[in-house]
């Protein structure tokens, strides 16, 4: 098989993950929501999702791969900051925003992780994006903003802004750090680094709402979704196994296969995704500029992947990557 086609099957599998990465954490939020409105805080909401992906992600862990106890103690250093930051810390930043700003200009201010992606790639190998690759992320930016109807209503406040733009620095955390994984089991497993950081992050954010610095409340009230009405450990399994187990691994593999500039604008799809399950499991319709977003962001992705196909690949410019040349070589250390 040539390396062109190797290459190409390898962008196809990443891309594939990513994608379904996206769609299963554009899940949380209906699920999520469902359970606040039956009266549980958000962050019992967020302990609750954490646990259970932890749980099963420890399960599954222990049978695809008996020693990734051993291999997360090896990498203990990269598997607590990944819990602590992108876990935990997306998270918790994302609510804090929320109780200071609309729901859109908090889920903006997190999705600039794109551009802070592709800033911290251009500042740390000195090489600038091509055009078409900057352009291709202001343009899906722009789809997030017509997405999120962010100018309908939406009121700035100082310390949400300080928090929004905390979450996107955890956000762009996850790709950056995700990229450390390897994609043919050379390096750290993806499997391990989703399982241990899930342990972590739910151990983190179970200890602020014990402590008492974030308020911690759970109910037996049943919950509504899709127009049933479904008791409350429904919406905790599927945010523990789809949005959590399922969409952490899936996201992980994806960008151990791709450039972590592009996984991350393919994870901008979780906003629409977001707004089409809201859609179905809460009627909540979408609008047509919402509908027009969703075009300008997908245009936004394909403008970015077409820059980066003409790129050259090298390992000092995309640190995921070696060149294409030497394709049949482990990706990284």
């Amino acid at each position: 098989m040539s390396t062109t086609v190797r290459s190409q099957d390898h962008f196809r599998l990443g891309l594939l993950f990513a994608v379904g990465s996206a769609f299963t954490f554009g899940m949380s939020g209906p699920f999520a929501k469902s359970l606040m409105e039956a009266g549980w805080s958000p962050t019992a909401a967020v302990t609750a999702r954490l646990a259970g992906g932890a749980l099963v992600m420890a399960v599954f862990a222990t049978i695809v791969k008996p020693d990734w106890v051993r291999e997360a103690r090896a990498h203990a250093r990269t598997v607590i900051a990944y819990g602590l930051v992108p876990i935990a810390g997306a998270q918790l930043c994302y609510y804090n925003a929320v109780s200071h700003l609309s729901i859109g200009v908090a889920l903006l201010l997190e999705y600039t992780a794109p551009i802070l992606v592709v800033g911290w790639i251009w500042g740390t190998t000195r090489c600038r994006p091509r055009t078409m690759t900057l352009a291709g992320v202001a343009l899906a930016v722009a789809g997030i903003m017509l997405v999120l109807n962010v100018f309908a209503g939406a009121h700035i406040n100082a310390v949400g802004v300080v928090w929004g733009l905390a979450a996107a620095i955890c956000a762009a955390c996850y790709f950056m750090m995700s990229d450390e994984v390897s994609a043919d089991g050379s390096g750290l497993n993806s499997v391990t680094l989703a399982a241990g950081g899930l342990v972590v992050g739910a151990i983190a954010v179970g200890l602020l709402g014990l402590t008492g610095v974030m308020p911690l409340t759970f109910t037996a009230n049943n919950a509504h979704v899709a127009g049933l009405t479904v008791p409350w450990w429904g919406p905790v399994l599927v945010l523990g196994v789809v949005a959590t187990a399922i969409a952490y691994t899936l996201g992980i593999s994806g960008v151990a296969r791709l450039r972590p500039s592009f996984a991350s604008l393919v994870g901008l799809g979780e906003v629409l995704f977001a707004v089409l399950a809201a859609w179905v499991l809460l009627g909540e319709a979408v609008t047509v500029t919402q509908a027009v977003g969703g075009v300008v962001v997908l245009l936004g992705l394909a403008l970015a992947r077409q820059g980066d196909r003409s790129a050259a690949v090298t390992a000092a410019t995309w640190p995921d990557a070696g060149p294409l040349e030497e394709a049949t070589s482990p990706a990284r250390a």
